[in-house]
């Protein structure tokens, strides 16, 4: 391959440098070339304007990410082989690139049992035949079976470039400074011991930092109330639009790869066929369709079609405790009597939910600190640590939407 140079301009990091032919190749595919069109936030741009930047932003900001980890670990002995490398910034490029339509709002509804990172796996594998086994090295990484465990943990684990990126450049993007982090200081923390990746124990309040701002951006941005209401709008909506298609009512979609989707019946994906179609959808595939819907017979899918795109949202409220399901009986007799509508299909209209998120989960992937001593303990076990063992449960929020009648 002949040497290549490409800088891009990030508004996070600044310039991002691609000087591999192979790595190079990859980004003008159009498989990864789909992941423009696809927000990274998902609704958050319903509450933070600036929230429209996509999943291909995202891959590019946890490769410049990747890239300096790796330097840095080399630069502390860490041995890592040029193809090692190469394989590193490959796996996490394309970690998010079996996302669909406005990513895990819709990631069960449009090929039920189907989640993103098997669908990334199978893209990766695919694109590894295309390229005639280049990318094994990377898959390997990916899928954990790589022997220098660490390299898989910068991909995915607690303490992941992935996880690093998203909240920085999420932050950016929205405007919520509670969820910058010191992603830079952390990097130089990096470590490896025995296999495993760890940081040092200057790194402590960087690395409590980063978990906090990650719950609070989780509470403050993902799972707001508003960004709720539209992604579960936005769900009941290929719902309901399935259900009429099962019941033998015409529902056509603005393309034929979102038709595809929608008509078939509920079996498992089948690569051959299906793999090609859904690397073409996207989020305008979705949009486009809803628009169409606003004017569709139904009642209850044009609602929430007009609904969505003029941003009349339904009205959401969340509290700590489920529902009485009085309240939401109530919600949906109100529901049949506007609408005029049966009873068994008011929950499409009034539905309730619950929303949730862990600090630190330390029986998932730990986040090992690394002693002057040699000694190594997990951040949930140092002693006076904001990130202790009573934070590591889960935190739930029941919520219950309807319209504001």
């Amino acid at each position: 391959m002949s040497p290549v140079r490409k800088i891009i301009n990030d508004p996070v990091y600044g310039f991002i440098t691609i000087d591999d032919p192979l790595i190079w190749r990859i980004v003008c595919h159009p498989y990864y070339q789909r992941l423009r069109h696809i927000h990274q936030m998902a609704f958050a741009h319903l509450v933070y304007p600036g929230a429209v930047h996509t999943r291909l932003h995202h891959s590019l900001g946890a490769y410049h990410l990747m890239t300096e980890a790796l330097s840095e670990l080399k630069r502390k002995g860490v041995e890592i082989s040029p193809a090692e490398e190469q394989g590193a910034r490959i796996a996490i490029l394309l970690h998010d690139i079996g996302h669909g339509p406005f990513s895990h709002a819709l990631e069960n509804e449009l090929i039920p049992g189907a989640h993103h990172e098997s669908l990334s796996l199978l893209i990766m594998e695919e694109m590894n035949r295309q390229f005639g086994g280049a990318l094994q090295t990377a898959l390997d990484i990916f899928t954990h079976k790589h022997p220098k465990r660490f390299l898989h943990q910068l991909v995915s684990g607690q303490l992941d470039v992935d996880r690093m990126d998203y909240l920085n450049r999420d932050s950016f993007f929205t405007g919520v400074s509670e969820g910058v982090i010191g992603y830079d200081r952390i990097l130089k923390m990096l470590t490896v011991k025995d296999g495993e990746l760890m940081v040092e124990e200057k790194a402590i309040y960087s690395i409590e930092k980063f978990l906090l701002s990650r719950r609070l951006m989780y509470w403050q941005v993902y799972l707001h109330k508003t960004v709720v209401s539209a992604e579960m709008t936005l769900v009941h909506i290929i719902r309901r639009a399935k259900e009429l298609i099962r019941s033998g009512v015409l529902v056509p979609a603005s393309s034929t790869n979102l038709d595809h989707f929608l008509q078939r019946p509920e079996q498992t994906f089948d690569a051959t066929h299906d793999l090609p179609r859904f690397c073409q959808l996207d989020d305008h595939d979705i949009m486009s369709t809803v628009k169409n819907w606003m004017h569709h017979g139904d009642r209850i899918l044009s609602e929430l079609c007009t609904r969505l795109i003029e941003r009349r949202l339904l009205k959401i409220r969340l509290q700590a405790d489920p529902f009485d399901p009085l309240i939401l009986s109530e919600k949906q007799q109100q529901v049949c009597q506007h609408y005029d509508l049966s009873p068994e299909w008011a929950h499409y209209l009034a539905f309730t939910g619950e929303a949730s998120n862990t600090l630190y989960n330390p029986g998932d992937e730990r986040i090992r600190i690394l002693f002057k001593d040699g000694t190594v303990r997990d951040i949930s076990e140092v002693d006076h640590a904001l990130i202790h063992r009573s934070l590591s449960g889960r935190v739930k929020k029941h919520y219950i939407c309807y319209p504001d009648l």
